[in-house]
């Protein structure tokens, strides 16, 4: 059998996450993670994290707080370890009912099957208006 490559392993993440099955996800991560998601203060979903527990963390906040709506992945791009995915999503806050629609690039990277780095960029002022509700 031959090893899946970085691209197959994200994107096998995204079809766990999909279906929920977050401690399946979080069981492609390596014992040590890179995470980082800005965010405004107060924003519950977003913990501290650098483990695959600390992703399975993550990953069952994220289901409890927000609903996902779309995923628009518009592009993967790939070199070496890592992988890059562009693209929309659109999420429902279930505490407001107000929607996050923003643009994001998710950088990764896969090492020994493993993933090691999850980096995610959003529109936070998106997160913070769907959360707070701050004037727009």
């Amino acid at each position: 059998m031959t090893a899946e490559s970085p691209a197959q392993t994200v994107q096998r993440l995204f079809s766990l996450l999909a279906e929920g099955k977050s401690a399946e996800a979080a069981a492609l991560f390596a014992d040590s993670v890179s995470f980082s998601i800005p965010h405004p203060p107060g924003i519950p979903w977003v913990p501290e994290v650098d483990s695959a527990q600390g992703m399975r963390t993550f990953f069952e906040l994220l289901q409890t707080h927000v609903q996902a709506k779309e995923f628009d992945l518009r592009q993967i791009i790939t070199e070496g370890d890592d992988v890059v995915l562009i693209g929309r999503m659109v999420s429902e806050v279930r505490k407001t009912g107000r929607d996050i629609d923003t643009a994001f690039a998710l950088h990764t990277t896969v090492q020994d099957g493993r993933i090691t780095r999850y980096h995610l960029y959003e529109d936070t002022y998106a997160v913070a208006k769907a959360y707070f509700g701050a004037a727009g």
